[in-house]
C-alpha cells in the first residue's frame, strides 16, 4: 500500500466527523434565526354581552338586630340566690321558674303574720257583739277592725314575699346569660338576674344620614318611599324573608343629622340573634335600562370607574362607566354602557390595552358533562 493510501485511510474519520459537526451547526443556526420561543396566542377570556335591565333602586345601610321584646328579669325580694333553675340560651316560657331565693326566712315571717291576722280577727269577732250591746266604746270596735284589716294585708303581703322567692319569666322567650351566681346575695337595689328576648319578630334598628335623605323628594322619607325592605347577612347572602317597616321617626337627630328607623322581620327559624350585625336594603322603586356587571369585573382606579370590553379585531378597551349601587353580587352601571357591548370578567390582571383576546360566553353548569355524553352517543 502507498502512503498516499494509508495517509486518506486515516484522515477519512476526522473528515466525516467535521461534516456532522458543521451540519449541525449549520442546523441550529438555522433554528436560531428561525425566531426562538413559539409565539403565544390571544388571551382566553370569558364576556357577558350587555343587555338594559329593570333593575329595582335601593339604599343599603349598617343596621343591627334586637328582641321584638327585651324584657329584664329582676328578683322582688332579697336574699340568697340558692339555685338557677334554666339552661342559660333556652327558649323560656312565660311563667317559668328561673331563680329561686332562700326561702326559710319568709316562710316565717308568713307564719308570723298568719298568727297575727288570726289573732286581730278573733278579737274583732270578741267585739262585735260588745260592741252591739254597747258594752263597750265604738271606737274600741273600730279599732280593733282596722287592726285586723291591716293584719290581713300584711298576710297577703308575706305570701306574695314567699311566692317572690321563685323568680319566674315574665314573658316568653330566649334567656341570657344569668348575672347572678347561686350564693350570691340579691337586694332590691340590685335585683337584675338576666334578661329574655323575644326573637320571632325579630327587629332591626338603622338610621339614614343626610346623604342617603336626600335621594328622597324634599330630603325626607316617608312610609309610601318604601316598597320593600331587604335583610343582607355577613356573609353576603339575603334573607329569604322580606321585613317591614315598624318605626319611622318624625324628626331628625340633631346630634347625628340622621332620621332612625326599624324594621321587623320573621324569625321562626331563629336563624336571626339579637345584637347581629347586618345591612338592610331599602327598596324604593324600579330603574329602566340599566346594565349589570359583577361587581368582580369593574375596576377603581385614580381616574374612575372602568371595565374592561373587547373592542374591534378582538382586542382589550378599557371603558370609562358610571356606577350605582350594589344589587346582589352585581354593579349596577347607569352609564358609559350599551346594548351588545362585551364586559371581560376574568383574566383583568393579566390584560393590557390593545392586547388582542379570544372572548367566549360564561360556562353553563351541566354543559361540560352533557357535551362529552353527547360525544360518545
Amino acid at each position: 500500500m502507498s502512503p498516499t493510501s494509508l495517509f486518506q485511510r486515516k484522515a477519512l474519520p476526522f473528515v466525516v466527523s467535521a461534516l456532522i459537526g458543521a451540519l449541525a451547526a449549520a442546523g441550529c443556526s438555522s433554528d436560531k434565526q428561525a425566531g426562538g420561543p413559539p409565539k403565544m396566542g390571544p388571551m382566553p377570556v370569558t364576556v357577558l354581552e350587555m343587555q338594559p335591565q329593570k333593575v329595582p333602586t335601593s339604599i343599603e345601610i349598617m343596621a343591627q338586630t334586637e328582641g321584638a321584646r327585651e324584657t329584664e328579669v329582676r328578683a322582688r325580694v332579697g336574699g340568697i340566690l340558692t339555685k338557677r333553675l334554666y339552661q342559660e340560651g333556652d327558649t323560656v316560657k312565660s311563667g317559668q321558674p328561673l331563680f329561686q331565693i332562700d326561702r326559710a326566712p319568709y316562710e316565717i315571717a308568713l307564719s308570723e303574720a298568719k298568727a297575727k291576722a288570726e289573732q286581730t280577727a278573733r278579737e274583732v269577732g270578741r267585739l262585735k257583739g260588745l260592741a252591739e250591746a254597747k258594752a263597750i266604746a265604738q271606737k274600741d270596735y273600730d279599732d280593733a277592725v282596722s287592726a285586723n284589716a291591716m293584719a290581713q294585708a300584711a298576710l297577703r303581703q308575706a305570701e306574695l314575699n314567699l311566692s317572690w322567692t321563685t323568680v319566674t319569666a315574665p314573658v316568653a322567650g330566649t334567656t341570657g346569660r344569668a348575672i347572678k351566681s347561686d350564693g350570691n346575695l340579691i337586694s332590691t337595689a340590685d335585683s337584675l338576674l338576666t334578661s329574655i328576648y323575644q326573637t320571632n319578630p325579630i327587629w332591626v334598628r338603622f338610621s339614614l344620614g343626610e346623604s342617603d335623605l336626600a335621594k328622597f323628594p324634599g330630603g325626607r322619607m316617608t312610609q309610601k318611599d318604601i316598597k320593600g325592605v331587604e335583610l343582607v347577612m355577613a356573609n353576603g347572602q339575603t334573607y329569604d324573608k322580606r321585613g317591614k317597616l315598624n318605626f319611622l321617626a318624625t324628626n331628625i337627630d340633631t346630634t347625628l343629622g340622621t332620621q332612625q328607623l326599624r324594621a321587623e322581620f320573621d324569625n321562626a327559624g331563629g336563624q336571626l340573634l339579637p345584637g347581629q350585625f347586618v345591612r338592610v336594603r331599602l327598596l324604593t322603586g324600579e330603574r329602566d335600562g340599566a346594565f349589570l356587571v359583577p361587581q368582580t369585573a369593574v375596576l377603581q382606579t385614580e381616574q374612575g370607574t372602568l371595565v374592561m370590553t373587547v373592542g374591534a379585531e378582538n382586542k382589550v378597551a378599557p371603558r370609562p362607566v358610571k356606577a350605582g349601587e350594589w344589587h346582589g353580587k352585581d354593579w349596577v352601571i347607569l352609564g358609559g354602557l350599551k346594548a351588545g357591548d362585551k364586559v371581560i370578567v376574568d383574566n383583568l390582571l393579566k390584560l393590557r390595552p390593545g392586547a388582542p383576546v379570544d372572548p367566549h360566553p360564561p360556562v353553563v353548569p351541566g354543559a361540560e358533562q352533557a357535551a362529552p355524553a353527547a360525544k360518545k352517543d
